[in-house]
Order: structure tokens, then C-alpha cells, then sequence
């Protein structure tokens, strides 16, 4: 079944670009408010990068606030519709999916920080992290930010598989599902591990009033 989940993931973030695009813009999805938004910007800010590789950009929030801090960014991603949306917007994107980046690492430069920020929703994704440490500088690094393992465990338990994102919460506006692959903190230790990281920080950006963690945000280097 992976690769049907596979090609329904590439699916769904054609089908449902412009709800996608309409929610971030709107402000709509209240963890991004209340934490994970800034801890992902303030994590980048931290290195001073001067190039920065957004991974999986979506519509492009991420790259155009980073620009506007005086970093050069160039966002990629696999969906058209999200990628023309980020461009008429504003900013350096390109579309590109995972598997041409891992042919070619090179064609896109080093970069300082590579950011990939809620974007790593398969399930093999060690050929795709090894490629990514080509990308990155001398002193270069690697941020993640992820659903919080424990608080997505959901129905189906604290085990590693692949889940299914319907955006109930939405009332129907995205018309396709996104299936997607969950993983327990030890596997993404062990993911990164295997594909020749170190793991310098584990950070859990949190409700700021319930001090439940909303996101993992992992920092990692080769």
C-alpha cells in the first residue's frame, strides 16, 4: 500500500492547494498562531544564515517572512497549483519533488540552512536526507519541525504506520484526504541517525497556556 499512499500524498496537495493556500493565508490553523509559526522563524533567525532552502514551501508563508528578515531563500515544492500561488506572491520558488532534488543535489546550490517545516510526510524518506546533506554548507544545518509524536499518536496508537488526514476541522472545504506517515520520536532519532546526522537539539513548541507541545522541532547536522 505504500505506493498508493504515495500517490494519493502527491494527489492531495494538488487537489487541495487552494483550500491549503486560503487556510494559511487566513490565519486559520490557531497551533501555527499560538506557537509553531514562531518557533520554526526564530529557530532559522538563530544561525544567521545568508541562504536558506525551504523544503516543501506550500504556498510560500515561510520563505516570504525569512525574506523579509534579509535572507535569501529559494522554496521548492512538488505541487504545482502551491507553487504558482507562491510565486504570484512574491519570492525565488521552484517546482521540484523529492525525487528530482535526490538525482541532482548539486543543481540547487549549498545552502545554510535547509527547512523543512511540516513537509516530510513520507514514509522512505532516508535516500531524500542524505541528498540533503549535499545541499548543506560547510557548518550547514538541517531543521525539522514535525506534529508532535506523542499528541498525533491518535486512534491507531504510538507505533509507526501511515495515517490519514481528512481536515474535518475544515468542514469539507479540502476535497481530497492526505494520507500521511506517523513516527514515534525514536524512529525519527534513528531516521536521522541512519542518514548520517547528528542530532544537536529537540525542541517542543508549546500551547502557551496549557504547556501542551504543539510540534517537535529537531535540529540536526551531518
Amino acid at each position: 500500500m505504500t505506493g498508493d499512499n504515495r500517490k494519493q500524498l502527491d494527489h492531495s496537495w494538488r487537489a487541495n492547494a487552494l483550500a491549503w493556500t486560503r487556510t494559511v493565508r487566513e490565519s486559520r490553523i490557531e497551533s501555527r498562531q499560538l506557537a509553531t509559526d514562531r518557533a520554526v522563524i526564530e529557530a532559522v533567525l538563530a544561525h544567521r544564515p545568508a541562504r536558506v532552502l525551504d523544503l516543501g514551501c506550500g504556498e510560500g508563508w515561510l520563505s516570504r517572512t525569512l525574506t523579509g528578515h534579509g535572507l535569501s531563500v529559494l522554496g521548492i515544492d512538488a505541487s504545482v497549483p502551491l507553487v504558482e500561488a507562491a510565486q504570484a506572491a512574491g519570492g525565488e520558488f521552484r517546482c521540484l519533488d523529492y525525487a528530482q532534488l535526490q538525482a541532482d543535489p548539486g543543481q540547487l546550490g549549498r545552502f545554510d540552512i535547509v527547512v523543512c517545516n511540516f513537509s516530510l510526510f513520507e514514509e522512505h524518506l532516508e535516500p531524500l536526507l542524505m541528498a540533503l546533506r549535499e545541499l548543506l554548507a560547510e557548518e550547514g544545518a538541517l531543521l525539522i519541525q514535525t506534529v508532535h509524536p506523542w499528541q498525533a499518536r491518535g486512534e491507531q496508537g504510538y507505533r509507526n504506520g501511515w495515517r490519514r488526514e481528512d481536515f474535518a476541522a475544515f468542514e469539507g472545504e479540502f476535497p481530497e484526504p492526505m494520507p500521511w506517515y506517523f513516527r514515534t520520536l525514536e524512529s525519527w532519532c534513528e531516521l536521522l541517525l541512519g542518514s548520517g546526522y547528528r542530532i544537536e537539539a529537540l525542541r517542543e513548541p508549546a500551547h502557551p497556556d496549557t504547556g501542551e507541545p504543539l510540534s517537535l522541532l529537531i535540529e540536526a547536522r551531518p
